[in-house]
C-alpha cells in the first residue's frame, strides 16, 4: 500500500464524503486557492455527487421522473474544476498521528494511504437498522442515497405483489409512504410512537395521521416491530410486531439516521452525545486545527434550548460546506447554529415546524404557555382560502418564542419561515405581533395565522 504524497510545495487537503458538504467544502476551497496552492482529494464510497436526498421519496413516487434530476453536479463537474474526485472508494481507516487516511477502491479491493495537511470528514449519516431476525432480507431497503433509491426501484419493478410496509413515521417514513401508494401500492406504516410525525406535538400529529388514513395508509401507532419473516427464497414476506403480521412484498424503513461516525470514533476524535462529530463554530473538529467536519455526521448548537443537536438536513450541510471551505481557503466564516426547522407535505397537507416541541422544552427545564389556533390561508372571503392549525409556545414570563408548528393545505408550510427568524432573533411572541408582513386577500387574511398565534401566546403570558 503505497503513500500517496503530496506534491512538494503544495497542500493537500482531502475530503472524506462526496455529497452536499464535502463537496461545497471541496468547491469553495477552490474557488479561494487555486491548483498551484492546494490539491484537493475526495474519497465517494458511491456512484454519485452532490445529489438531493431529500429529493428521493418524490423520484421514488414518480414526481421527479429521472434519477439525475436529483444531481446538482456531477463527477465530471468537479474534476473539471480541478477537484480529485475518486468514486467507489471507501476511506476505511484515518491515522490522525500520521495525517494521512487509508482507502478501499470497493470494486477490486485495493487499498493505499493518502496523506493530508487538512482533512474535512463529510461522511454523512446512514438510516437505522435495527438489530432484528430478518433486517437483512432481500426486499428490505434503508432510502439515504441515490444508490439505495435505485435498489428500491428495482425491488418495486419485479416485485410480486403490491404490499408494502413502512417502519416509522418520521419525514422519510410519511414521505415514502406516499411514494409507494403514487405506485399503486397498499401500504401500512408501523410507527413506535403514538401519531405519526415525532417531530410534532401529538395534537399536531394526529392532523398528519388523519391525512394520511384520507390517503389510503393504514397507520400502525403504538407498535414495535420484532422481526422480519421471509420466504423460502429469502424475500421478505411480512413484518411482524409483539401483537401482529403484516403482508409485505417491500419494506422501507423510515426509522431516522445515525451519523455515520465510525471512522471518527476509531480515530478517537469527540463526538457528542448523540454520536455525531463535535466542531467549534468555524466546523473545527474540536482539539483538531487540521480537521473539519460538516453535514449528518456533526452535531450543532441548537440556538433556542442553547444544547447541542443531531439534525440530518441538506440546508445545514451546504452552510457547513461553504463555512469550511470558506476557512480552508484562507477566509474566515462561522456556522452559529440552529432553530430546528423543517418542512414535509402529506398529499396536499403541508407540515412545518421550528424552535422546541413540549417535550423539548420541559427536558431543558424550560417553563412555558402553549396555544394552538385556527385560521385560514387566505382571507376566508377569497377564493381557495383553506384551513391551517397553528400551535405556538413562549417561554413564561419573558414571552421568549420558543416553537411553531404548523398544519394545514397549500401556503401553511412555509409561514413557519417567519417563525424561524423571530426564533433566531430571539424575539419575543409580543414584539412578534407587530411585525409587518405582507398582506392582500389572495395571500392571507389580515392577521396572519402566525400572528394570530403571537397575539393569543402574548396574551395567555400576560394572563389575560
Amino acid at each position: 500500500m503505497s503513500d500517496d504524497g503530496a506534491r512538494p510545495g503544495r497542500e493537500r487537503l482531502v475530503v472524506v464524503g462526496g455529497d452536499a458538504a464535502g463537496m461545497s467544502a471541496a468547491s469553495q476551497a477552490r474557488r479561494l486557492k487555486g491548483p498551484d496552492a492546494l490539491e484537493i482529494v475526495a474519497f465517494e464510497r458511491g456512484h454519485f455527487t452532490s445529489f438531493s436526498a431529500c429529493g428521493i421519496p418524490y423520484w421514488v413516487g414518480g414526481d421527479v421522473s429521472e434519477r439525475d434530476e436529483l444531481i446538482a453536479r456531477t463527477p465530471e463537474e468537479h474534476r473539471e474544476r480541478g477537484i480529485d474526485l475518486r468514486l467507489r472508494t471507501e476511506v476505511t481507516e484515518l491515522d490522525v498521528a500520521g495525517k494521512r487516511v487509508r482507502a478501499r477502491d470497493v470494486d477490486s479491493g485495493a487499498e493505499s494511504w493518502t496523506s493530508y495537511d487538512r482533512l474535512v470528514l463529510a461522511t454523512g449519516a446512514r438510516p437505522v437498522r435495527p438489530e432484528l431476525p430478518g433486517i437483512d432480507a432481500r426486499g428490505v431497503h434503508g432510502v439515504q442515497t441515490l444508490d439505495d433509491g435505485q435498489a428500491l426501484l428495482d425491488t418495486l419493478s419485479r416485485a410480486r405483489g403490491r404490499r408494502a410496509v413502512v417502519v416509522g413515521a418520521g419525514y422519510i417514513g410519511v414521505e415514502m409512504a406516499e411514494a409507494l401508494i403514487n405506485r399503486g401500492y397498499e401500504v401500512t406504516v408501523v410507527n413506535r410512537g403514538s401519531e405519526p410525525m415525532s417531530t410534532l406535538d401529538a395534537d399536531m400529529g394526529r392532523l398528519v395521521h388523519a391525512a394520511m388514513e384520507g390517503l389510503g395508509i393504514t397507520m400502525v401507532n403504538d407498535a414495535t416491530v420484532t422481526k422480519v419473516l421471509t420466504g423460502d427464497d429469502g424475500w421478505v414476506r411480512a413484518v411482524a410486531t409483539e401483537d401482529a403480521e403484516y403482508p409485505a412484498d417491500v419494506v422501507v424503513l423510515g426509522i431516522g439516521v445515525r451519523p455515520d461516525t465510525a471512522l471518527a470514533r476509531a480515530a478517537g476524535l469527540p463526538l457528542g452525545a448523540h454520536g455525531g462529530l463535535l466542531t467549534d463554530r468555524a466546523m473545527r473538529v474540536r482539539g483538531h486545527d487540521d480537521i473539519w467536519a460538516g453535514g449528518d455526521c456533526v452535531e450543532v448548537l441548537d440556538l433556542v434550548s442553547g444544547q447541542q443537536r443531531h439534525i440530518a438536513l441538506g440546508t445545514h450541510a451546504n452552510k457547513h460546506g461553504q463555512v469550511i471551505g470558506t476557512n480552508v481557503g484562507g477566509g474566515y466564516a462561522t456556522f452559529p447554529g440552529v432553530v430546528g426547522t423543517a418542512v414535509s407535505k402529506v398529499c396536499d397537507l403541508e407540515i412545518a415546524r421550528t424552535g422546541l416541541r413540549e417535550k423539548d422544552a420541559r427536558r431543558v427545564g424550560l417553563q412555558y404557555e402553549a396555544v394552538t389556533i385556527e385560521s385560514t390561508s387566505r382571507a376566508g372571503y377569497y377564493p381557495g382560502a383553506s384551513p391551517m392549525t397553528v400551535k405556538m409556545l413562549a417561554e413564561r414570563r419573558t414571552g421568549r418564542l420558543l416553537g411553531v408548528q404548523i398544519v394545514g393545505r397549500e401556503g401553511a408550510a412555509k409561514r413557519v419561515d417567519v417563525a424561524a427568524v423571530a426564533l433566531t432573533a430571539g424575539m419575543t411572541v409580543e414584539q412578534m405581533t407587530a411585525l409587518d408582513l405582507g398582506y392582500a386577500p389572495p395571500f392571507s387574511p389580515v392577521w396572519d395565522p402566525v400572528l394570530v398565534a403571537a397575539r393569543k401566546a402574548a396574551a395567555k403570558v400576560r394572563g389575560l
